[in-house]
Parts: structure tokens; sequence; C-alpha cells
């Protein structure tokens, strides 16, 4: 009875401390980390540092490229990859838990898993919901043309575009057809929502503003070039590129402009917006980070590339790759680079940060899992998180032998 005692003990204990190193894990996840595009990873990327080693590269089929970026959620990344293919794969070793091959197109859209389900576009014209844990189809629906925009779920319906000029509303649980929203060009961008609104860029120029149920123009804001750049929505604003080579701020609840910023070239990457900072790549090679209100030169930083990537930033880092085949770490203060990494091609898929680990996609074929969670500390001293795991396992041992007794 003593041994029974002593193994249930120490199976609490184990599961206990587990739970407090890795958490429970986000069960929603999806492009920029959710429907508003925040680009902020912090809430679940866990411990991260200055430092980085390789933790796992996984080969989509040879010859075709991963611009598509991961989300991670419950312990696993799905990606799409140009081989047509859905894929899942077990994010702490990179094992194939399943792949779902769509009927023709190559998948650029980046998933959304909510509830159990993983939402995602293929150039093939449809919009697919995937079993998250089997990768069963659960439905698809069918556009007039291709796909490359990222599906935004919020309160039980898909928002995404499409090259039809349309942006669409779907039922998350069926695939029927909420409204759609016909603009005047392709929609490559990804809808974001916040507050009951839909924010989307259209290759016709304008950033549109959705009512979020029925579809409803609430205002529009034209730009002098096409908007393919995905925005980010934070305090009451919306952020968003444009192919006219600048950076909008805009008034989310009535489109007025707040403050717009010239980069060097065309602006593709969709801004991550943290503590006050609006960080985004541009065709000039840099990534800027800029003052959310005010717009104003916070720093920049010069990559040997077109930075199409999204920044992500978690934890006072920005994580973001270059056409130059590197993903960069870069302090999210001062700009100054912490490390980079290569890769064999052009890395425009957007990094995505989950339990000390950053994951990204390449166009040599592979996705990439970089461990960024620091293992050492300075001579002679305990990691916080070991003393807090000491702690609440000795509060637990104390508690749970009480129950025994």
């Amino acid at each position: 009875m003593e041994r029974i005692r002593t193994v249930f003990l120490v199976l609490g204990i184990l599961g206990f401390t587990q739970l407090l190193v890795t958490g429970a894990g986000a069960s929603t996840m999806m492009f920029r980390y959710d429907a508003t595009h925040s680009g902020n990873y912090t809430p679940i990327a866990g411990t991260t540092g200055a430092t980085f080693a390789q933790l796992w590269i996984y080969m989509t089929t040879t010859g075709f490229l991963v611009d598509s970026s991961p989300a991670v959620a419950n312990g696993v990344l799905y990606v799409g990859g140009a081989d047509f293919n859905v894929y899942a794969l077990n994010a702490a070793t990179g094992a194939l838990v399943w792949k779902y091959k769509t009927t023709r197109g190559s998948i650029d859209s980046s998933p959304a898993v909510a509830n159990g389900v993983v939402y995602v576009g293929s150039l093939d014209g449809n919009i697919y919901a995937l079993n998250a844990a089997t990768g069963g189809l659960v439905w698809s629906y069918t556009t007039g043309d291709n796909v490359h925009s990222s599906p935004a779920v919020a309160d039980g319906v898909v928002y995404v575009g499409s090259y039809d000029h349309n942006i669409y509303a779907l039922n998350a649980a069926t695939g029927a057809l909420v409204w759609n929203y016909t603009t005047g060009d392709w929609v490559y961008s990804s809808p974001a929502v916040a507050n009951g609104v839909v924010y989307v860029g259209s290759r016709d120029h304008n950033i549109y503003a959705l009512n979020a149920a029925t579809g409803a123009l609430v205002w529009n804001y034209t730009t002098r070039d096409r908007v393919i750049s995905s925005p980010a929505v934070a305090n009451g604003v919306v952020y968003v590129g444009s192919l006219d080579d600048n950076m909008y701020a805009l008034n989310a609840a009535t489109g007025a402009l707040v403050w717009s910023y010239t980069t060097g070239d065309t602006v593709t990457s969709s801004p991550a917006v943290e503590n006050g900072v609006v960080y985004v790549g541009s065709k000039d090679h840099n990534i800027y980070a800029l003052n959310a209100t005010t717009g104003a030169l916070v720093w920049s930083y010069t990559t040997g590339g077109w930075v199409h990537s999204s920044p992500a930033v978690a934890n006072g880092v920005v994580y973001v790759g270059s056409d130059d085949y590197h993903l960069y770490a870069l302090n999210a203060a001062t700009g100054a680079q912490l490390w980079n990494y290569t890769t064999g091609g052009y890395v425009l898929s957007s990094p995505a940060v989950a339990n000390g680990v950053v994951y990204v996609g390449s166009d040599d074929d592979k996705v990439y899992a970089l461990d960024v969670n620091p293992r050492t500390t300075p001579s002679g001293e305990i990691p916080i998180e070991t003393v807090i795991i000491a702690g609440c396992s000795l509060v637990f041992l104390g508690f749970m032998s009480r129950r025994i007794r």
C-alpha cells in the first residue's frame, strides 16, 4: 500500500510540475496569433532568451515551397505546403501526425485552429475545415478563385478572402455561407476581427471595415496602391501596409488617418503590435519599429533581402524572416541583432512562437523548429522556475499525503 501511495505521489508531482512548465497549451490559434492579428506571441511563448538551438527540421515534398505560416495548438503544428498538403506535425519532435491533400492547389494560406478544427485556404479555390486530431474532412467551401488569404475565426464564424474579389463569412461548424462582400479586386490580405468588425485589405487599393455579423460596410480607406498586407488591430487603431510604400494607422471606428510612415519600398509584410510599438517589414530590406501612437521611427534593421515575412514578438524579441534566406531575432526595444539562422531558401513564412520554440517555413521545402528556451544560468544561481516548481511540488506532496492518510 505504501508503494502505491508513493507511486501516485510521484506521478502527481510530475504531472503537476509538467503543467507548470509547459502550460495547457493554446486551443485556438491562427495567422498572427489571434483574430486581431496582433503578432504578439508572449502569452504562449513560454520562457525565451537571446540564444537558440536547432530542435528539428521537417522536409515536405522536394521542390515545393513552404510559404504558409505555422499555427501551433495543443502541442501540434499545422502548416500548408506548395505540394497541395496540409501538415500536422508533433510540435516537440517534428514527427508527422497526419497530412491532408487538397485537390490540386498550393497552400500558401496559414491555418487557423479553433474548437478542434483546422481551417485553411487553398489555391484550388476551396476553404477546408479539417479535424485537428485526425485530418479528416469536416467540410469544404468553394469560392470562385484562389484562396491565399488566411482564415480568422471569431464567435463561430470563419472570415477569409478570395481572388474572386470577395470576403467570405462562413459558419465555422457547417461551412454554410453567412455573408460575402465584394471588393474591386483580389483579396490577398487576411481579415482581422475586433469588436464586431472585420478589417481586410484588397488589391483595389482599399482597406475595408465590415460589420462582422452582417457584412455591411462600416468604412473604407483608399491608399495609393494595392493592399496585400493583413491588418492588425490594437487599442482602437488598425495598422496595415500598402504597395504605395506606406504603413498606415487608421482609427478603427471611423477609418480616419491617424498617421502614415513612408518606407523605401512596398509593404506586403503584416504588422505586429506590442507594448506601444508596431513592427513591420518592407521590400526595401528593412524591419521597422514605429511608435504605435505617433508613427515615429523607433529603430530599423537592414537585412539582405525583401522582408515579406511578418514579425512575431515574444518576451522582448522580434522574430522575422527575409528573402536573404535568414530568420532574424532582434531586440524589440533597440533593434540589435541577437542571432540569425540560415535556411536554404527565401523565408516568406511568418514565424510562430510557442513553449520556448520558434517555428517557421522556408522556400527550401522545409519547416524549422528552433529552441529559444534558455537552458543555463550563471554559476551558483538556481533558476526561478526551479524554485517555483520545487515549492509547488512540496505543497502538493503535503496535500496528497494528508488526503491518502
